[in-house]
């Protein structure tokens, strides 16, 4: 006899963080990280506002290398489906004739609107 539920298959898949929410958060963290580490190595060096700087400057090169190098990863997955025919696009679905209770129901709203 189960007394806890199972959450469902959805609750138990890992959260996609390549979302934008995610790739912000990571950025603002980054860059707050080398800028934190700047500022102690000035205050145990003495030369306030260099190494704060270079830091910061550094992670944000840093990141924006591996955001370029994830996009160059993505695109190339993506021009590998392409180049298989693995890609599909969403099945259509034909279009369908009306009922014969609509086609009656429009010829019997014509005669009363023509009458």
């Amino acid at each position: 006899m189960k007394l806890i539920p199972t959450p469902p298959r959805a609750a138990q898949e890992r959260a996609n963080t390549e979302d934008a929410v995610g790739l912000g958060i990571e950025a603002a963290v980054i860059v707050a990280l080398f800028l934190g580490f700047g500022y102690l190595i000035d205050r145990l060096a003495g030369t306030m506002p260099i190494f704060m700087i270079v830091m910061t400057v550094l992670g944000a090169v840093g990141l924006f290398a591996k955001l370029k190098y994830r996009y160059d990863e993505k695109m190339d997955q993506h021009a590998a489906r392409r180049a298989d025919g693995s890609h599909s696009a969403p099945p259509t679905a034909p279009p369908t004739a009306p009922s014969d209770a609509a086609a009656t129901e429009v010829q019997t709203a014509d005669r009363r609107g023509s009458a």
